[in-house]
């Protein structure tokens, strides 16, 4: 059973949104709630719905020499290892967060493949700041409140707009290296959405600079150990009265097959999204949702996770010269930044279209791009459209955007002379893990940062180029609270036997692994498939209710499949577990956008096509300690604190 709630914060707006349907409860009035571990939190709306009730039942080489030995660790035995501080991804939150509290313990970096690979290194366009003269912290905020659909918290969006400069030059002192002007003042850029000239970027490789310069920083420091191809299981939790307290993290050894127990006095969850809930998503592979999922089953507050942005232009194969061999993992983004440097988006016919949906033309938020390129496929019955920059001096288009003129020039085409075909792809997830302020949760100990969290910044739609911003000052922010954390809690070394051991599936035999990891496989399509079919760029109530009925049956044919094949309760695998999570965040989706009876932002809604004043409240799932189905609860037995 998850539980929605429509609540107002001191740092972030909740709203009253129902639901139809018997798992809905009548709406009743609170007038506080506290979360242990958080801010008191003023909630005029509690709203509770149970959706989750299903009886039915490229520089890779670079980090070759990075240390992977943990030095200042307590290990016990080669299953458990002993942390200050246990840090869940690699990307710039994780490693920015590392880098400060390394000052003050020591400090595992778990990451579920390689170091590098994380969206942050497939971020092409930049990071904004205020650093122009003639730019403003207030035009700053409003561009991001417009662009959220006013669903945004006013101070955590102050709070981001004016820490962000900062936090650029903390970049560069680190080591980082940006794009400069003639005068050697960094060259800002302009994206959509955007009033003024504040992307801060290298070329069209942005997130690759920030990794870089990030991961070479991390290895010199003694205090930090990497563990690479390390799968986040579920987080280790107690219950400490009605509160729930975070002691680390469960990880499958991907190369090895051993389960490793982490065991820490402070937890930073810094995994991500789940773009592939999408057949089409510009996110690597390990992008499955799996901190949101963690965080879900260890009774933390999700919110907002109806709104899923779609960048409206990842390259479309199909409209390439010469085709890819074979599909790719991910899509291929073509930054906002194109459009941003006078970038024209027509159709197959040449027509540009833009002007007839937004004032603003290529310039609009992402969500009205979006929408519009969705609008002339389906009513052109094409599958791609036309992003032309050839008008553009070559030498400015190859100097901006060389990573992209070279991929498009692999398969032949010339970005200096035609147009590049492009399509929406799953993205961004504005929702996840509720956080305050300082990157806290409602479970003590357990702090997000990154796409993981939902800090109130994007509201219902991301303004370009404000993630790694948020991403940067969320994982500075949330330095000190952990520090203070860390200084009140000790480390018991028995702990790691309070709860049951997870174990690798051995005992099954190599056949009936292989007929379970093909239909995992085959049911990762099929949820894919659902997902993009019924809660896709436009939704109804009619095609979220048929999404929600089907991913029901899928998970409970699946999960009878699993066990009537041998699999137990305890057991992992990368694929199962990475299943269990994109089921789970498909649900949340879907639940959340179930609750919204409007459209604002990303989410838009055929039978409810207006903005709803009275619906300007985020939407929030309580945790819930019914949980019916396997992806819905920890796999290890939840011991008394």
């Amino acid at each position: 059973m998850a539980t929605g709630v429509a609540a107002r914060t001191s740092n972030f707006h909740f709203g009253g949104i129902r639901c139809k349907g018997q798992s809905c409860q009548q709406a009743s009035l609170v007038s506080s709630l506290t979360f242990n571990g958080c801010i008191q939190r003023e909630l005029s709306w509690f709203l509770r719905f149970q959706r989750f009730n299903f009886s039915h039942s490229p520089v890779s080489e670079n980090w070759k020499s990075l240390r992977t030995v943990p030095v200042l660790s307590c290990l016990r035995d080669g299953s458990v290892k002993y942390f200050d501080f246990s840090v869940i991804g690699s990307g710039v939150a994780g490693l920015r967060y590392a880098l400060e509290v390394a000052k003050h313990g020591t400090v595992a970096v778990i990451t579920k493949a390689e170091p590098h690979e994380s969206n942050t290194n497939y971020a092409q366009g930049g990071v904004s700041a205020v650093l122009c003269p003639s730019d403003s912290v207030e035009s700053h905020m409003q561009d991001t409140i417009v662009a959220g659909a006013y669903l945004c918290d006013d101070e955590t969006v102050r709070v981001v707009c004016t820490e962000g400069p900062d936090r650029i030059r903390e970049l560069i002192a680190i080591g980082a290296s940006f794009d400069r002007g003639e005068e050697g003042n960094l060259h800002l850029a302009r994206e959509g959405g955007h009033s003024h000239h504040r992307i801060v970027h290298a070329a069209d490789m942005t997130g690759r600079e920030i990794e870089r310069a990030l991961l070479e920083a991390v290895v010199s420091d003694p205090n930090i150990s990497v563990f690479e191809h390390h799968f986040a299981i579920d987080l280790l939790t107690t219950l400490d009265g009605p509160d729930a307290v975070c002691h680390g993290v469960d990880t499958l050894n991907v190369e090895t097959q051993e389960v490793v127990r982490f065991i820490s006095k402070v937890t930073l969850l810094a995994s991500g999204g789940a773009g592939h809930i999408y057949p089409s998503t510009t996110n690597p592979l390990v992008s499955t949702g799996d901190g949101m999922a963690m965080a879900h089953r260890a009774q933390a507050v999700i919110s907002n996770m109806e709104f899923v942005q779609f960048h409206p232009t990842a390259l479309a194969d199909e409209g390439l010269p010469i085709k890819p061999k074979k599909t790719r993992e991910n899509s291929f983004l073509i930054t906002e930044a194109v459009r941003g440097d006078g970038g024209i988006l027509y159709n197959l016919g040449m027509e540009r279209f833009m002007p007839l949906y937004d004032e603003r033309a290529e310039l609009a938020p992402r969500d009205v791009v979006a929408r519009s390129i969705d609008d002339q496929l389906k009513k052109r019955n094409e599958k791609y459209v036309l992003l032309d920059i050839s008008h553009k001096p070559t030498e400015k288009i190859l100097s901006h955007f060389p990573n992209i003129a070279a991929e498009c020039l692999k398969y032949g085409l010339d970005i200096t002379r035609q147009p590049i075909p492009v399509v929406p792809a799953a993205h961004y997830m504005c929702g996840g893990v509720r956080a305050g302020l300082q990157g806290e949760t409602n479970v003590r100990g357990l702090y997000v940062a990154g796409e993981v969290a939902c800090t109130g910044l994007h509201g219902a739609n991301r303004l370009a180029s404000n993630s790694l911003l948020e991403a940067l000052v969320f994982a500075r922010r949330a330095v000190q609270p952990s520090i203070d954390h860390k200084k009140s809690t000790s480390i018991d070394l028995s702990a790691s036997n309070w709860w049951t051991r997870t174990v690798v599936p051995k005992s099954l035999g190599r056949n009936v692994m292989h007929n379970i990891l093909r239909r995992t496989k085959e049911v990762r399509k099929e949820l894919q498939s659902i997902m993009w079919r019924y809660v896709g760029i436009v939704r109804s109530t009619t095609s979220l209710q048929t999404a929600e009925w089907r991913i029901d049956e899928l998970e409970a044919e699946w999960e009878t499949y699993l066990f009537e094949h041998g699999w137990e309760q305890t057991f992992v695998g990368l694929e199962a577990c990475e299943m269990r999570n994109l089921f789970c965040c498909a649900k949340l989706v879907v639940s959340s956008a179930l609750a919204r009876h409007e459209s604002r932002g990303l989410h838009y809604m055929v039978d409810f096509p207006h903005v709803e004043e009275n619906k300007r409240l985020p939407t929030i799932i309580l945790p819930s300690l019914v949980n019916c189905t396997w992806s819905s609860r920890q796999l290890h037995k939840l011991p008394a604190y």
